[in-house]
């Protein structure tokens, strides 16, 4: 008899429970829009944070919310973008792409060794010993680990050492620019074509003792830029990113090292061809 009282209890404290959890979950129900399922469901699911938001399921929240289009997922792309905007009846919009540029040009076949490196193989080991083994302490340490990061396998490295970024692969995820420890990757409009490629603060023959590919602050290519295109900042000269309907190649003609460049397409590893081609072309002052 006992038992029986007892499991009598069991079940109606049972069915107590069972009511105060039904009673609360009608009282603290907060109605969440189903399409945002679906809407996650069709984006790439990377979570690369490339849109500006914490993952692909706060993205698709700010779409269906109207609060965002669909063209800002630079992941998914047109196709992706067209998805979205398809199934919720709305227009995909656009986001101009944007990819990963390097902004060194210093490698094994240009830059100066200080010392070899034979500890575990990282950039970012590497830079905790005096700097890296180059002697310019601003420079790429070529051990890969803005491609090990990438994402997207847009990163590959080339024969001397540099990082490649495929642009065509490249979602402007900024997985490289958090893996680099010397702070060398910086994320450009594809569109950008002026690109400062050395971070060195030396000037002279004291940057050109380091790298034969350095900017030695000479200011030539500002001279050159036209009206607002450029400046010298810390002796290196800077693109003003507003002044984007100037950008123009002449600016790169006279650098006796390189370090500012023109690029079409692909950044390296034909770089400097390309420079030196385009020197050709074109009537360059003394």
């Amino acid at each position: 008899m006992a038992a029986l009282t007892a499991i009598g209890y069991l079940a109606a404290l049972c069915v107590a429970l069972a009511g105060l959890l039904a009673l609360a979950q009608r009282k603290l129900y907060v109605w969440e829009d189903p399409r945002i399922d679906d809407v996650t469901d069709l984006l790439p699911g990377a979570n690369c944070g490339a849109c500006g938001l914490p993952g692909c399921r706060a993205f698709a929240e700010s779409v269906v919310g109207g609060t965002i289009q669909p063209g800002q997922c630079t992941v998914g792309g047109p196709d992706g973008a067209t998805r979205v905007a398809e199934y919720l009846g709305i227009d995909a919009g656009s986001m101009e792409k944007q990819v990963a540029r390097l902004l060194c040009a210093g490698g094994t076949d240009q830059a100066v060794q200080a010392g070899a490196y034979a500890g575990y193989s990282s950039c970012r080991a590497a830079a905790t010993v005096a700097g890296g083994p180059k002697e310019c302490t601003w420079g790429c340490l070529g051990l890969a680990d803005c491609r090990d990061a990438c994402t997207f396998n847009a990163i590959t490295m080339a024969p001397n050492g540099l990082p490649v970024v495929d642009l065509d692969l490249c979602t402007a995820c900024g997985d490289c620019v958090r893996a680099c420890p010397k702070q060398l990757f910086e994320i450009l409009p594809a569109r950008r074509r002026l690109i400062v490629q050395c971070r060195s603060l030396l000037e002279g023959d004291a940057a050109l003792a380091t790298c034969n590919v350095a900017c030695t602050a000479c200011g030539l290519c500002v001279a050159d830029a036209p009206e607002g295109l450029l400046s010298m900042q810390r002796n290196l000269p800077v693109v003003d990113p507003a002044r984007n309907e100037l950008e123009t190649a002449i600016a790169t003609y006279r650098c006796p090292t390189g370090a500012i460049a023109w690029v079409e397409g692909q950044q390296f590893p034909t770089l400097h061809e390309s420079l030196a081609s385009d020197k050709a072309r074109h009537a360059v002052p003394a």
